[in-house]
This record gives structure tokens, C-alpha cells and sequence, in this order.
């Protein structure tokens, strides 16, 4: 009875301890929570409640298992399981809490500043530093992980030894990777771009979506994924829409006949854009910025507070000003000028002139009037 008494009061007592804590904490976290509506700390706290009860669990039986006297003949085995369990559930634990205490850090910051550009950056900074965190204990989880077993306690040795050898070969095979995890530092530091930014790469249009110590992801504007490595924003040109101010002025081009009514096209563009709800209101303007033998370049300028109002502006402008030139001003739009050829019924005469109807051949002198040629 003792043989299972035992190892049932061991193992079942350390669940049922496990789950009484777990629920007790997530009890008192719910409260907090509710208590505390100005800051989400508690409630983010309570997505470590899974590895908080693993930690519990591995850390009881681990610590317990050898009086419970199950399974003696695998007894290192299984204490070594439970030592990897328990060292994976605490660095599991460990993240979710710096997750807590940094987003919420954010929050609060978010909440105090009105400026997006700069929540923007501490949001760039905030996403890498907390995937730098992870990795950081990701690979010392592992490396108690590895230590647990002799084999690499007694290899410890030599691998330090041989530690400047090794960072060598490594630096030299890993030097892109390394050279884009230092362009994501840099980018997240040095306030070159955020997530949310608009940007142009390669004559594309998007919005940064997703920055990384290694890679950046660009969503374009027809929902588009480019992604490309950081190190591309520290080597090479781009275009920053959002960088400093948001706001932006657009241009609208119309190519229309020497004819138009550039007057009545001013007063047309005001009453478009106080229609208009994306048009900020700042500024506008409509000016010939060049001519052709045929027809003459119109530009207009419109401004707005972001990217993405301003392209509206400039399509509701351009097709607004197009339909009212074609209902009311149609002789405005581009036209081919042709004339209508005279068809001259002429003979030949013996000497080889042309005459219409008998009469003197008619030539046109310089500015196009037909004259009479007497001999």
C-alpha cells in the first residue's frame, strides 16, 4: 500500500498544488485587472499563467521525485527530463513577463505622446528589443539545457579554448547575417525608418509592416509583401514620406488646348477641393508649366496631411476637373487640327502646265493665298 500511496500523494499532490496556485494567481491577476483599467500589465501577465504553472509542476516533482520512489531504475532520466522542462518553462516564463513589462511601458507612452512619428519609432524599438530579449534567453535556456548532461560539462572545456577560433570561422560565415542584425540595431536606434512609415523602394509604394534584426517587410498598396534585408536601408537610397511631417503636396498634370479656360479652371479647382473632405486645406494652385505646337501642360497642386490623402485628393481632382472640361468646356480637351483638302480639276497643257478649266495656273505664295500667274 505504502508503494502506492506514495508515489500517488507525490506526483498527485503536486499537480493538485500546481493547478490550486495557478488558479489563485490567474484569480488575483483578473482582479488587478479589473481594478486597474488605466494599465494592462495584469491582464498581459496572465498569458505566462501556462509556463507559471509548468515552472510549478516541474520544480515540485523535481524536487520531491526522489521520495516518491517511482521508477527507481530511471530515476536520473527522468529528473533530467524534469530539470529540461523546468528550464524551458522559466524561459518561457521569463519572455512572456519582459513581453508584459514592455508593452505596457509602451502603452503608457503611446497614451502621453501625440505625436505618431515618434510612437512609431518607440514601437520599432520596442518589437526588436524584445525579439533581442528573446533570442538572448532562447539561447540561454538552451545552453542550461546542454549543460545538464556531463558530456557538455566536460566538453566546456575545450570549447572555450577553442572560443576565439570559432568566433573567427563564425564572423566570416555569417557575415551578411551579421551585418543585417547590426543594420536592424541601427535602424531601430537611429530613427531612419518605423514600422507604419510610407516608403518608396524600387519605384514601390507601401508601408513599412514588420522590421526584424535580419529582414523588413514592405506591404504595398495593392496588399503586396517585399521584403528585404535591413541592410538594404544602411547601404542604399529610399524614399521616407513619413520622415519629419506627414503631410504632403500632390501634383495633377492635364494636357488641354491652347484654348482653355485657365481662369474658370482655378475657380473650378477651389469649389473641388472644399468638397473634397482629404484636402487639408493649406494650399493649392494651377499653373502652365509648359506649351506645345498643339497643346499646353497644365499642373495643378494640391496638398493633404498624409500619403494616402493626398492620393485621394489628386484622382478626385484630376477626374472631377476632366468631366466638367468635357460638359462644359469641351473645345478645351486635346484636339488634332486637320483643314479640308481642294481637290483642283487641272489638265495639262502641251507644255506641261496645269491649267483649271483653261484658265492660268494659281499658285499660293508664302502665307498660304492662291495668286494668279499672268505671262
Amino acid at each position: 500500500m505504502e508503494n502506492i500511496l506514495r508515489p500517488l500523494i507525490v506526483v498527485g499532490g503536486s499537480v493538485l498544488l500546481t493547478l490550486l496556485l495557478g488558479w489563485a494567481t490567474d484569480l488575483l491577476l483578473r482582479k488587478a485587472d479589473a481594478r486597474h483599467h488605466e494599465t494592462p500589465m495584469w491582464g498581459l501577465l496572465r498569458r505566462g499563467r501556462i509556463p507559471y504553472q509548468l515552472v510549478l509542476c516541474a520544480a515540485m516533482l523535481r524536487g520531491a521525485y526522489d521520495e516518491a520512489q517511482l521508477l527507481e531504475r530511471h530515476e536520473v532520466a527522468i529528473g533530467r527530463a524534469l530539470s529540461l522542462v523546468l528550464i524551458g518553462a522559466a524561459a518561457w516564463l521569463v519572455i512572456r513577463i519582459a513581453a508584459a513589462i514592455v508593452e505596457t511601458s509602451y502603452t503608457h507612452y503611446a497614451r502621453a505622446h501625440r505625436d505618431p512619428a515618434r510612437v512609431r519609432r518607440v514601437r520599432t524599438q520596442v518589437t526588436l528589443i524584445m525579439r533581442v530579449v528573446a533570442a538572448v534567453v532562447g539561447v540561454v535556456a538552451v545552453a542550461a539545457m546542454l549543460l545538464t548532461f556531463p558530456a557538455m560539462r566536460a566538453a566546456g572545456a575545450s570549447l572555450l579554448a577553442s572560443a576565439g577560433i570559432l568566433g573567427i570561422v563564425a564572423g566570416v560565415a555569417a557575415q551578411s547575417t551579421l551585418s543585417n542584425m547590426f543594420a536592424g540595431l541601427q535602424i531601430a536606434f537611429g530613427d531612419m525608418v518605423r514600422i507604419g512609415d510610407t516608403v518608396v523602394v524600387d519605384g514601390e509604394w507601401g508601408t513599412v509592416e514588420e522590421i526584424t534584426l535580419t529582414f523588413l517587410t514592405v506591404r504595398t498598396w495593392d496588399e503586396r509583401r517585399i521584403t528585404m534585408p535591413v541592410s538594404y536601408f544602411t547601404s542604399k537610397p529610399f524614399e521616407n514620406w513619413s520622415r519629419g511631417t506627414p503631410q504632403m503636396t500632390g501634383i495633377v498634370y492635364w494636357h488641354l488646348d491652347h484654348m482653355a479656360p485657365l481662369d474658370a479652371m482655378r475657380d473650378k479647382l477651389r469649389d473641388i477641393l472644399r468638397e473634397c473632405a482629404a484636402w487639408d486645406g493649406r494650399a493649392y494652385g494651377l499653373d502652365v508649366t509648359d506649351t506645345t505646337p498643339t497643346t499646353m501642360q497644365v499642373r495643378a497642386l494640391v496638398t493633404a496631411k498624409d500619403a494616402d490623402d493626398v492620393w485621394t485628393v489628386r484622382v478626385t481632382v484630376r477626374e472631377r476637373m476632366i468631366r466638367w472640361l468635357s460638359e462644359e468646356h469641351p473645345y478645351a480637351l486635346p484636339r488634332v487640327n486637320t483643314a479640308d483638302a481642294a481637290l483642283l480639276h487641272s489638265r495639262s497643257n502641251g507644255n506641261g502646265n496645269s491649267h483649271s478649266n483653261g484658265g492660268p495656273p494659281r499658285q499660293r505664295d508664302g502665307l498660304g493665298h492662291a495668286t494668279t500667274k499672268h505671262r
